[in-house]
């Protein structure tokens, strides 16, 4: 488990610099991967597939890089009321939200999938576990 660990921090070290919004942003982020009732991870994916995104999302699982997504995309994709719900939890602007989960969501789905799979659900709930403990 200490390679998932330094792995979990380095990430977490990424994800959280700039201060409390964005760690905020990321522990965000992480409920809603988490979150079965909406379908967690798998479900978040789908929704960026159905809204024209399958192949940016196929990027972060799998094994080489990942591309990009505007905080555009990702209001599209989330809708701009769950953007706007996620904005007024952490005390930022919908447009702040966007442009931050543009850059974590990414990162965070990459970190969850490190051998271009989507984990079971019982490896999903520890890597998350495991992200959460590190905010």
């Amino acid at each position: 488990m200490g390679l998932l660990d330094e792995l979990a921090g380095n990430l977490i070290g990424k994800l959280t610099e700039g201060g409390g919004g964005k760690s905020q942003l990321t522990e965000m982020a992480l409920k809603m991967i988490g979150n079965n009732e909406s379908g967690g991870l798998g479900g978040l994916l789908k929704t960026f597939s159905e809204n024209g995104l399958g192949q940016v999302v196929e990027s972060w699982i799998s094994t080489g890089g990942n591309l990009p997504i505007s905080a555009d995309e990702i209001s599209n994709a989330l809708g701009s009321d769950k953007v706007r719900e996620i904005a007024e939890k952490i005390g930022i602007s919908p447009e702040e939200a966007a442009q931050g989960l543009s850059k974590i969501l990414p990162d965070i789905v990459s970190h969850l999938t490190p051998d271009g799979s989507m984990p079971d659900n019982e490896s999903l709930t520890a890597a998350l576990e495991a992200l959460k403990n590190k905010l």
